[in-house]
């Protein structure tokens, strides 16, 4: 089984954010996928399907980013899943936007869903897609204002043009072939 956790912020406020990168995309390909999303204990919601023979789950954290270990946490001890069957798609900002990389392991670089995934997991060894959101051009502006704020017109018509990028990571990872 793997798990592709797709970290954001639940609400119709952080919807379009930068923050919610990874319900965003996770939302696309849950439903490409045919993944009927449900909630589940409250703490997540969740959606299964089979992708290439594998049984795969995505899996929405409702406990705000910051507390994302939690519901990551609870899932995979309840499925019995290790770490490394686990993609966390996120933000970063240390990414132009747009860039993505695809990591096993590693700290969390002051990403505060990531150090609760760790925190809770007590691991790092589980793969992540960084998917860059940038930095804001303006050195007066907070980077939390910033990724909590909505992305602009031309980011959403370029992300378009980066679902089939993301698709092969997600389908390496299912099929096994990501180092």
């Amino acid at each position: 089984m793997k798990v592709i956790t797709c970290l954001g912020n639940p609400g119709k406020k952080y919807l379009k954010t930068r923050h919610n990168i990874g319900f965003i995309l996770g939302d696309f390909f849950a439903q490409k996928f045919q993944a009927s999303i449900k909630n589940k204990k409250a703490l997540f919601l969740s959606g299964e399907t089979k992708i290439n023979g594998e049984n795969t789950h995505f899996l929405f954290p409702q406990t705000y980013m910051n507390s994302s270990g939690e519901a990551v946490q609870f899932f995979l001890n309840y499925h019995k899943v290790s770490p490394q069957n686990l993609l966390v798609i996120h933000d970063e900002i240390e990414l132009p936007f747009g860039d993505m990389k695809i990591k096993l392991g590693g700290g969390h670089k002051g990403h505060n869903g990531l150090r609760s995934i760790i925190q809770h997991l007590s691991s790092s060894d589980f793969y992540r897609l960084r998917f860059g959101v940038g930095r804001p051009n303006n050195p007066r502006v907070d980077v939390a204002d910033y990724v909590l704020s909505n992305f602009t017109p031309e980011e959403i018509t370029e992300l378009n043009h980066l679902l089939d990028p993301v698709e092969t990571v997600l389908l390496n990872f299912i099929e096994e072939k990501l180092n």
